[in-house]
């Protein structure tokens, strides 16, 4: 029913993105915001003048390289809506990776077609950011897929492949090498949780990693300290990402550090509230996966509460978590050039309409930061480990500590992975969510076609 089911919003999915993204192509005829950079970068790499570089692309070349072979295998121009498809390309094939990683989160056989989607992919596929610049000529698409197609390789125990998918990825985002250690570990822990003693074989060491809802404070450091010690059986699987890190540390060696140009306006801070705005994004863009938690929402609201407040110690907790939390709010909030002057994003408006409507405004939303927070844990914790539910929060620190602009597309690739360990959600929680994709879809594509100013002014993500 799934597989039928996927096939079927696969098929919409295409026609409308597709459609889309011919009406976008009818109305925004010139490069716009990033594109300005990326399009001639690609079209010089078209026209083989390989010595091209413009100082104020900060990625690595994937994205122009990728058009290159696409123009040379299928012979289209390197024009503006040409150069548009490669994102799109990359972004209809995404639910055929998502498909795989799925499964195997939800502990399922996937379809025997790897060309056969299953319905939570289509609609992961959906997610707003993914959507909307899988229609512009941006990295993060085609960089995602390539994170996803690892992840898989991954866990599929082909680690040289996945090794090779994540080097590939790193060639759109340099901080993609966060995700390659991440299909390692993801797919690590699954292996040494599940293994097997071979036949007539001695047992193996066995990790100590108990469910993650069931975990204490005090089972995270044995936790630790246990995979520690077991480390030596999954050593030799860590060797092509070793080869991977050992690329990328002589490529920031060599570069001088991780952003490639502009490093004046792309200097690393310590942005720690970004992880609180994360949470709170993804909560108020994945809330529909909340409504189909087994026993209901209800039941998972009482499970925050009971987190939160659910005796004097959590209470405690919580109200030590909130001061150190308002600490950071107050020490590492980040009022970034771009963010206050770039009024055509949406968090230019949300920056100056709420959070500096006073100045006591970004501490009030601290009780739902641990609230979401809570939520996500619960919801993806109910099939997993402590270790496996605290593998993606510790490579998404890396990820969104340094990086002082609030900017949603940060956000994309560690919500899909979250949103891919979640267990497995009725059809009715799937239509939901897909419906709810797809009214912000809508709304924030038709604001960015026909609300734009005078100027070219338009509103984007």
């Amino acid at each position: 029913m799934s597989s039928s089911l996927g096939a079927t919003a696969f098929v919409i999915f295409t026609v409308l993105s597709v459609a889309t993204l011919k009406e976008l192509n009818a109305q925004v005829t010139e490069p716009y915001m990033d594109e300005p950079f990326h399009v001639p970068q690609a079209q010089a790499y078209c026209n083989g003048d390989w010595a091209h570089w413009d100082p104020k692309i900060t990625t690595p070349p994937g994205l122009y390289i990728l058009s290159v072979i696409l123009k040379r295998s299928i012979i289209f121009k390197c024009t503006l809506p040409t150069l548009r498809m490669t994102p799109l390309l990359t972004l209809v094939l995404l639910p055929f990776a998502l498909t795989r990683l799925f499964c195997f989160h939800q502990r399922i056989r996937p379809p025997p077609s790897v060309f056969t989607p299953t319905l939570d992919a289509v609609v992961a596929t959906a997610f707003p950011i993914a959507w909307f610049f899988g229609m512009l000529y941006y990295t993060e698409v085609p960089g995602l897929l390539l994170v996803v197609a690892a992840v898989v390789a991954a866990t599929q125990r082909r680690h040289w492949l996945a090794g090779g998918l994540g080097a590939l990825s790193c060639a759109f985002r340099q901080t993609n090498v966060v995700w390659v250690l991440y299909a390692y570990g993801a797919s690590s822990l699954m292996y040494l949780r599940f293994r097997r003693a071979p036949p007539g074989g001695p047992p193996p060491r066995k990790l100590y990693d108990p469910p993650a809802l069931a975990a204490g404070p005090a089972d995270i450091p044995r936790s630790i300290w246990s995979l520690v010690e077991i480390l030596p059986d999954i050593l030799l699987d860590f060797i092509p990402y070793a080869l991977v890190l050992l690329m990328f540390g002589a490529f920031v060696v060599w570069n001088g550090g991780i952003v490639l140009g502009d490093k004046s306006n792309h200097i690393p801070s310590f942005h720690v509230p970004q992880l609180y705005y994360f949470v709170a994004f993804s909560t108020m863009l994945g809330w529909p996966v909340m409504l189909c938690a087994e026993g209901g929402v209800g039941q998972l609201l009482r499970g925050v509460r009971a987190r939160m407040f659910g005796g004097r110690r959590r209470t405690l907790a919580t109200v030590l978590l909130s001061a150190a939390m308002a600490l950071t709010v107050k020490l590492f909030t980040i009022h970034h050039p771009f963010l206050l002057s770039d009024n055509r994003h949406y968090t230019f408006y949300v920056w100056r309409r709420v959070f500096m409507l006073h100045p006591i405004v970004p501490y009030l939303f601290i009780p739902g930061y641990i609230a979401c927070a809570w939520l996500w844990f619960l919801r993806v914790g109910r099939e997993q480990t402590i270790l496996q539910s605290l593998l993606l929060p510790v490579c998404t620190l890396p990820i969104l500590l340094p990086t002082p602009l609030l900017e949603p597309r940060y956000f994309l690739v560690p919500y899909i992975l979250m949103r891919a360990q979640v267990g497995e959600v009725p059809a009715w929680g799937l239509i939901a969510e897909g419906v709810w994709y797809a009214i912000v879809n809508a709304a924030t594509m038709y604001v960015f076609l026909f609300k734009g100013r005078e100027g070219g002014v338009r509103f984007m993500w």
